[in-house]
């Protein structure tokens, strides 16, 4: 009898627990008419009392999961602006974990008030990324895409182009999550703004992508073609100073083909102004020289995009695509040199002229395959990419002295000719092993190969020598061969993910003249950990770690230097080496309808980092290069608000500060120091009725210290006006960036003998106006969701 009442107790407490286990169900919502993927649409599950009991967001593919623990009945719903609520009723007997594919009727009513598609969250925290949507924000339709990484939260751009992440240049920067020819040389000012839909911010990324960059990785996805048939847009630019840019795009999609095509032509002129007071003590005397240099830069580039997805059948997909960038840059500048010593009168003055001719042409071929199963999530690609282009500098260079008498001094001209070619083929796979957890693997391999030839002359009489011995020649060649997995699932509601990767690197760096040859092989291995922990549908906090590594970039090895200012010059270090960065970041994610909280705390342990090294060689010459010191640590809080009062009005903060200490010794300068640093950005934007917005935003970026330099607090302020009107299809843009010429670079740098004082305004205010239209947009169309097709 006891035996039969401990076996009824034991079948009862399992009976229970089966009863509340947990479970977790999965499918993928779709349009009715079309079958695209529907993105961003409300699940529920409520139970017979109507009570929440688990709420999710479809993502890019349509796809959700959903866990929750299992009830006599449940009640499901899935719901979309735009569309029809739809309801389905589950029960014990036909509780199913695949729902399949769920179909959403558009809502004809709705419709008819709704012409966009339905508002997306405009933060949102995966499990090793934020997403930032670039939305319908006024300053991020108009411009390039550095003028949108510059609204991103976290980002920054220097006026060279160079991006940063939380106030580090040691970023990834990628397209549709591949490298791009946007990303190289700086040319990310090609890329139109109105041709982005979305920024990833990856400060802690997955073994998935790369090692590079320490700061992480910045994911930029272009928009895809989201009508059926033929369509496109035109978007005209005019600008003072000038800035004319004509930017055509033309798309065709059915149901087995999407193609895709875009064309750019502009025409940009930029106008820089860099002063500069330089004191030095040379033997008890101090000589002071003070520096003006006018830039007038005028730039030509045309741009050309094309390509297609071939839906071969429901399973297998082909990309093909083609890019064409090519430019002609035509720059003049001006430097003054005026010399005294100190006390006493101006003892002479030197005018240096200079213009130069650029041409750069940059070619891209990209190749996807994608194969999908009948298992939701399973997924296999091969991903092919080739780039190769070439370029032609060439400076002419006059100097003259001006006071106490006129004198001519021979012409300087230098020749710059670099040409490269990079293959990469990757391939990955993702497997479902149940509704909750997945393994992922794959491989990749990129070759590189450059080469550079520089030579400087001097004019004698009627003919031209080598000046200096300035006439080399560089070849740099690198091969990286990774390859990772990682595995994501569930242990209750924690969802984690482990991953490794590991990179051999092989690098070959020699010169004509056979003055270094320096040959690398180092194979390390990159582990990766993501946490997150759902507290409710609107709150998620979550965790990470990562190794990356930063290789030093070909400018930075790059051996040469041009001779515009003859008394200061950068030159790059060839025996540079890698440094490597272990990463912890904790944040938490908090919505609460009109306000959404985003702060996040992080730590970086940084070896070998490299830094600029500033110094007067025999010459007197002034040579700023890149070194390597010991090390780096990074530790900071970073908040991100977003906060929307009312329909039309809506405010978003960021604040960055971190604190670092430096370790380090080279050539007789102690790199130790500590340092603070605060960052932040504040924007507005206003909707009025007849579609008209305003936008202001102001950044801020701190003052920043290291043991040679100090740069002064940067002020920045961006306005934006729009209008909308012909049903929706055409708009009017006017912004303004660096709004009053507040954007100034000031820098001290100090040594044992001399004091460096810079003031650089590389870039003076730009006022835009911007025309887009939008063609064969028919009525409503644009509330439809596109298939994002392999370019994600």
């Amino acid at each position: 009898m006891k035996r039969l009442f401990f076996f009824i107790i034991i079948l009862f407490s399992c009976a229970i627990g089966k009863a509340q286990q947990s479970i977790t169900i999965h499918g993928t919502v779709q349009e009715q008419s079309f079958k695209d993927p529907l993105m961003y649409a409300t699940v529920r599950i409520k139970n017979a009392k109507a009570k929440l009991l688990a709420a999710t967001i479809t993502d890019e593919k349509g796809a959700f999961k959903l866990e929750f623990i299992l009830t006599d009945s449940a009640t499901l719903e899935f719901s979309l602006v735009g569309y029809q609520t739809l309801v389905k009723t589950l029960s014990k007997s036909n509780m199913a974990v695949n729902l399949g594919i769920i179909n959403l009727q558009p809502d004809a009513t709705l419709l008819k008030e709704v012409a966009i598609n339905g508002e997306q969250p405009s933060i949102s925290l995966k499990l090793d990324k934020k997403i930032f949507q670039v939305g319908k924000d006024v300053l991020s339709q108009t411009g390039s895409s550095l003028d949108v990484l510059n609204g991103v939260p976290s980002v920054s751009v220097s006026p060279s182009g160079s991006v940063s992440l939380r106030g580090n240049s040691n970023v990834l920067v990628l397209i549709d999550g591949r490298r791009s020819g946007f990303t190289q040389g700086n040319a990310l000012d090609q890329l139109p703004a109105d041709q982005i839909e979305r920024v990833e911010v990856i400060t802690n990324p997955s073994s998935r992508y790369d090692a590079a960059g320490s700061a992480g990785i910045i994911n930029i996805i272009l928009k895809k073609n989201k009508k059926s048939g033929l369509n496109g847009q035109l978007s005209l630019v005019a600008g003072i100073p000038n800035e004319t840019k004509i930017t055509p795009s033309l798309n065709y999609k059915s149901s087995k083909i999407n193609l895709f095509s875009t064309f750019g032509l502009r025409y940009s002129d930029y106008n820089g102004l860099y002063i500069s007071d330089q004191s030095t003590n040379d033997a008890g005397t101090i000589n002071l020289l003070h520096k003006r240099q006018d830039e007038d830069r005028h730039d030509d580039a045309k741009m050309l995009y094309v390509g297609g997805d071939f839906l071969l059948n429901n399973h297998n997909t082909i990309t093909a695509a083609f890019l064409n960038k090519t430019t002609n840059d035509h720059d003049k500048t001006s430097l003054q040199y005026d010399y005294r010593k100190k006390g006493q009168a101006l003892d002479s003055t030197l005018l240096r002229t200079g213009e130069s001719w650029e041409k750069r042409n940059y070619n891209q071929l990209e190749f996807n395959y994608t194969k999908t199963f009948n298992q939701p999530n399973r997924k296999y690609t091969v991903d092919m990419q080739y780039d190769f282009w070439n370029s032609d500098k060439d400076w002419n260079l006059f100097t003259r002295k001006l006071a106490p008498t006129t004198t001519a001094f021979p012409g300087v001209r230098t020749s710059s000719i670099g040409a490269s070619k990079d293959f990469m083929l990757q391939t990955d796979y993702v497997h479902p092993l149940d509704s909750v957890s997945n393994v992922e693997f794959g491989i990749k391999a990129e070759k590189r190969s450059v080469t550079s030839d520089f030579k400087a002359e001097r004019q004698n009489s009627n003919d031209w020598e080598i000046l200096d011995g300035i006439n080399n020649q560089l070849i740099y060649n690198e091969l990286i061969g990774s390859a990772y997995v990682q595995f994501s699932s569930k242990w209750n509601k924690i969802a984690y993910q482990l991953g490794l990767r590991t990179e051999l690197t092989k690098i070959g760096l020699e010169d004509r003249a056979g003055t270094f040859n320096n040959d690398k092989s180092y194979t390390r291995f990159f582990p990766t950990l993501n946490l997150t922990y759902p507290f409710s549908e609107n709150a998620s906090l979550q965790a990470s770690y990562s190794k990356r590594i930063n290789r030093p970039s070909l400018f930075s090895l790059y051996p040469f230097n041009e001779l515009t200012d003859f008394n200061a010059q950068y030159v790059g270090n060839p025996n540079l080496n890698p440094s490597y960065a272990d990463i912890i970041e904790l944040g938490f994610l908090k919505n609460w309808g009109k306000l959404t909280f985003n702060p996040s705390l992080y730590y970086q342990n940084n070896k070998n980092i490299v830094q600029d090294y500033t110094y007067r060689n025999s010459d007197e010459l002034f040579i700023t290069t890149p070194i390597n010191i010991d090390g780096e640590t990074r530790g900071g809080i970073e908040l991100s608000m977003l906060y929307n009062p009312y329909q039309f009005l809506q405010f978003s903060m960021e604040v960055n500060a971190y604190h670092f200490k430096q370790k380090g010794f080279y050539a007789n300068q102690d790199f130790n120091y500590n340092g603070k640093i605060l960052t932040s950005r504040i924007s507005a934007q206003l909707k009025l009725p007849k579609k008209l917005s305003f936008q202001g935003r102001y950044n801020f970026t701190g003052a920043q210290n290291n043991a040679q330099s100090r740069t002064a607090s940067i002020h920045n302020i961006d306005f934006g006006a729009a209008k909308t009107f012909l049903k929706d299809k055409a708009s009017l843009i006017f912004d303004v960036t660096n709004f009053f010429n507040l954007k100034k670079f000031e820098t001290t740098t100090r040594g044992n003998t001399y004091l460096l004082s810079q003031v650089n305004s590389p870039n003076a205010a730009r006022y835009r106006l911007t025309f887009v239209y939008k063609l064969n947009l028919k009525e409503n169309q644009g509330v439809r969701q596109a298939k994002t097709g392999n370019r994600n």
